[in-house]
C-alpha cells in the first residue's frame, strides 16, 4: 500500500505589477515626453504659426502635474511663450496620460485666457499657466 502526501505549498515572493516596475515607468515618461516634442508641430498648425518647440514636458506622476511648454512663433518672429499643466496620476497612469490633444484644442480655440482655468507658475515665463483639466471641464 502506498501513501501520497499533497505537496508543500512554496512561498513564493510576489510578482510586481506592471504598473510598479520602474523600467516600464521610466519608458512610459520617455514616450510622454517624446510625444509632445513630436506635437510641436501640430501645435503650430493648430495654433496658426509657422513654427512652434516644446521646451519642456514633465510626465505626470503622483506628486507632481503633467506640463508641457511650447514656445509658438508668428511670420513675423514674435515669441508667444505658454505653459500648460495637465492631471497628475500615479506612475502607472503615464501611458494613458494624453496631453497633446487637448494643448492643440486650447490652441486651436484661439488661446483663450479665462482666469477660472489659469494658474500662478512661477516657472512660466509670464508667471501663468493655462490649467488643461480646468478648461476642459468648463468648456
Amino acid at each position: 500500500m502506498e501513501t501520497t502526501y499533497a505537496p508543500a505549498r512554496r512561498r513564493l515572493p510576489p510578482v510586481p505589477r506592471a504598473a510598479d516596475d520602474p523600467q516600464l515607468q521610466q519608458e512610459a515618461a520617455q514616450a510622454f515626453v517624446t510625444r509632445l516634442r513630436a506635437a510641436a508641430g501640430d501645435f503650430a498648425a493648430a495654433a496658426g504659426a509657422p513654427t512652434a518647440v516644446v521646451t519642456e514636458a514633465v510626465p505626470p506622476a503622483r506628486h507632481r502635474r503633467s506640463r508641457c511648454r511650447v514656445v509658438l512663433r508668428n511670420a513675423a518672429g514674435a515669441e508667444t511663450d505658454v505653459t500648460f499643466l495637465g492631471p497628475a496620476g500615479s506612475p502607472g497612469t503615464v501611458l494613458r496620460a494624453v496631453f497633446d490633444v487637448p494643448i492643440q484644442r486650447w490652441l486651436a480655440a484661439g488661446g483663450p485666457r479665462d482666469p477660472r482655468w489659469l494658474r500662478t507658475d512661477t516657472d512660466s515665463a509670464d508667471g501663468v499657466a493655462v490649467d488643461l483639466t480646468a478648461w476642459l471641464a468648463g468648456a
